[in-house]
């Protein structure tokens, strides 16, 4: 994997015996199921986080097979979510995003019971709460996200994104700003040529691996699901991805022409710190 400083953590995502007050608030905040709901999907104990200090100020953990039976829960999503379309302002046009979307929030029915467990064990490793999670399927290497920045979060200076990744691996692209104008350099054994513009990492999360960008990443960084166009062999298969999101409220809120432009992934908000 190119550039990044990598810091090894030796510490489990899955949860621990004991939390401080911020950590119980956060994970009594989290959907709850019943105890009695049998499931072969579940967090991974042996899970290591490893950090990739971006910069001085961005960071993103990366938790390979961060659980277990993540094949179960991809062909649940596939199959049982009420997947939906969605368009976005393109110049002077809507035109239809390349992705199919959906969603879950606070005081509705769990897509699946196991993310109950992963939401709350990504609250108190954060110390964050989400009212709401995003669900994405990328249904071929057509379909795909340039690079960005989640600037509708507004309050780009402190942030988590949590992203767990469920079926095929596909290229997934960080480049600082400094970058985006940088189209001959590019990194990532997955991205095809004139894909990477400018990207530094590609940490190309297979099924089950947890990415989460935090501090100022999206603020001074941007990030990408690189599209796979062409006759591959093999091709490209579906990728589910699910994101949890939070931002304290600190610094200057983002401001421009998109920052009200919904992405369907719903906010959270950080726990007090202690």
């Amino acid at each position: 994997m190119a550039g990044g400083l990598w810091v090894r953590s030796v510490e489990s995502m899955s949860n621990a015996d004991s939390a401080t007050p911020a950590e119980a608030s956060a994970q009594s905040a989290g959907p709850s199921v019943a105890p009695s709901v049998a499931q072969s999907v579940g967090l991974n104990p042996n899970a290591v986080t490893e950090r990739i200090a971006l910069d001085e100020t961005s960071w993103v953990d990366v938790s390979r097979k961060w659980i277990v039976g993540a094949d179960e829960l991809f062909d649940h999503l596939h199959e049982h979510t009420a997947w939906r379309t969605t368009q976005l302002l393109r110049y002077d046009q809507m035109v239809e995003e390349r992705r199919l979307s959906a969603g879950w929030q606070r005081g509705r029915p769990l897509p699946h019971p196991v993310l109950a467990d992963i939401t709350r064990a990504i609250q108190r490793k954060y110390r964050v709460e989400f009212p709401s999670f995003g669900i994405i399927q990328y249904r071929d290497g057509s379909d795909g996200q340039g690079f960005h920045r989640d600037t509708d979060m507004r309050w780009l200076d402190d942030t988590i994104i949590a992203v767990l990744t469920l079926g095929a691996q596909r290229p997934w692209l960080l480049r600082p700003r400094t970058n985006r104008f940088l189209n001959h350099l590019g990194a990532g054994r997955n991205a095809m040529a004139g894909e990477a513009q400018g990207a530094t990492h590609d940490l190309a999360p297979a099924a089950g691996d947890l990415l989460v960008m935090g501090g100022r990443c999206q603020a001074d960084w941007e990030h990408s699901v690189a599209y796979r166009k062409g006759r591959l062999d093999p091709p490209v298969g579906v990728r589910i991805s699910l994101q949890w999101r939070a931002a304290r409220k600190v610094g200057e809120p983002f401001r421009g022409p998109s920052f009200r432009a919904s992405v369907g992934y719903g906010h959270g908000k950080a726990a007090p710190a202690d």
